[in-house]
């Protein structure tokens, strides 16, 4: 864990990381903007980086929380958010550990597009855990993840996610309703990305 921190801290410090692209997915606009939109409420984005998704939503009416546990990447998320003049809270911690945040209520939307497939297999049911406290029967988790591989993924420790592990940690309290093919990104990367929706039972 300790090597996967300051991986993620190297990254927002010294340049642009490529999953942090500044620009919101249409599979989260859909859901905002779409035909079948969500009416505003409260939003939780973890693993927010630089805030991109959380700032889209509180442009569009949403009570916006957004978590990261890189200081970098929350002082960015803040300073866009001042520049634009969009108001987001912005919290550095740990999405395992949602309950010691000072994070209260409940939210009807819950983003996670990159973060859940890189937490270490001892601390999913903790953040799954979190994730259902901070939920009330019908919120939206929409998450963006990378399948599992049995290649080694160097110091991320990347472990992946498969459809299998979301029905195993998020079942009891969420309905898988949706799973939709994601974009492959990098050439010779075969880890079938995918967004899911799920639905709090």
């Amino acid at each position: 864990m300790a090597t996967q921190r300051l991986f993620y801290r190297l990254k927002y410090r010294f340049g642009h990381p490529r999953w942090d692209s500044g620009i919101t997915p249409p599979e989260l606009v859909e859901i905002v903007e779409g035909p079948g939109a969500m009416p505003p409420g409260r939003a939780l984005d973890l693993g927010c980086g630089t805030g991109t998704n959380a700032l889209y939503l509180a442009r569009h009416k949403w009570d916006a929380t957004g978590v990261d546990f890189v200081p970098g990447a929350i002082a960015r998320a803040n300073k866009k958010g001042h520049a634009t003049n969009v108001q987001a809270k912005f919290v550095v911690g740990d999405v395992t550990r949602l309950e010691e945040l000072g994070i209260t209520g409940l939210f009807a939307l819950v983003v996670d597009i990159g973060c859940f497939h890189g937490i270490a297999e001892d601390r999913r049911s903790a953040y799954a855990k979190g994730v259902s406290n901070l939920t009330k029967p019908g919120s939206t988790l929409l998450m963006f993840a990378f399948g599992k591989t049995r290649k080694a993924m160097g110091a991320r420790g990347f472990i992946g996610v498969s459809k299998q592990d979301l029905i195993s940690f998020f079942g009891s309290a969420f309905e898988l309703v949706d799973v939709r093919k994601g974009e492959e990104r990098h050439q010779g990367d075969h880890r079938l990305p995918a967004w899911y929706r799920l639905v709090r039972r």
